[in-house]
C-alpha cells in the first residue's frame, strides 16, 4: 500500500478530546468507515502483510475489529472468529481480564472458535495499552491456536501496547 493511501487514512481520521473521559483523546475512525474507498484502503493496508502466508482464522476484538476482520477472512480464505465482551457469546466460552487506557474488561470466545495448530491473525482498528491483544492472544494460546501475527489500522505509541505482544509479529499502519 502506497504511503499516500496510509496519509489519506490518518487525515480522515478525528480526534475527539475527552472521550470517554476527561483527558482522553479518542482516534475516531468513523469517517474512514464512512467513505467506500477509505474503507477498502484500511481493509488493503491491514491485509497487506499476510496476502501470501498460509491463515486459517481471523479473530476480531470487539468491536471494531469486527468491522475488519471478516473482510480480511475473506480476502485471505480462512475463517473469521469474534472476541467479545463478557456475555455476549450463546455457546461455552472461555474468558480473560485485562487494563484498559481507562479502566478494565473481561472478554470471551467460544471454546470451538480455534482448534490446536490452526494458524490466526488478530485485527482491531487500534492497539492501546495492548491488553485487549494480550487478553486475545492468551485465550488462542489456551486453545491451541498459533498466532502469527496481529495488526492493527492505527497504535497509540506512547502507551507501549507493543510490549505486551513481545513474541508477536505486530503491523499497525497509523502511529500517534
Amino acid at each position: 500500500m502506497s504511503n499516500s493511501g496510509v496519509e489519506k487514512l490518518k487525515a480522515a481520521i478525528r480526534d475527539v478530546p475527552d472521550f470517554p473521559k476527561q483527558g482522553i483523546i479518542f482516534r475516531d475512525i468513523t469517517p474512514i468507515l464512512s467513505d467506500p474507498l477509505l474503507l477498502n484502503t484500511a481493509i488493503e493496508v491491514l491485509v497487506e502483510p499476510y496476502r501470501n502466508v498460509k491463515v486459517d482464522k481471523i479473530i476480531g476484538i470487539e468491536s471494531r475489529g469486527f468491522i475488519f476482520a471478516p473482510p480480511i477472512a475473506m480476502r485471505l480464505g480462512a475463517g473469521f472468529v469474534p472476541i467479545r465482551k463478557m456475555g455476549k457469546l450463546p455457546a461455552e466460552t472461555i474468558h480473560h481480564s485485562y487494563d484498559l487506557e481507562y479502566g478494565s474488561a473481561t472478554m470471551e470466545m467460544h471454546k470451538d472458535a480455534v482448534s490446536p495448530g490452526e494458524r490466526v491473525i488478530l485485527i482491531d482498528d487500534l492497539i492501546a495499552t495492548g491488553g485487549s491483544a494480550a487478553a486475545a492472544i492468551e485465550m488462542i494460546r489456551k486453545l491451541g491456536g498459533e498466532v502469527i501475527g496481529a495488526s492493527f489500522l492505527v497504535e497509540l505509541h506512547f502507551l507501549n501496547g507493543r510490549a505486551k505482544l513481545p513474541d508477536i509479529p505486530v503491523h499497525t499502519h497509523i502511529v500517534y
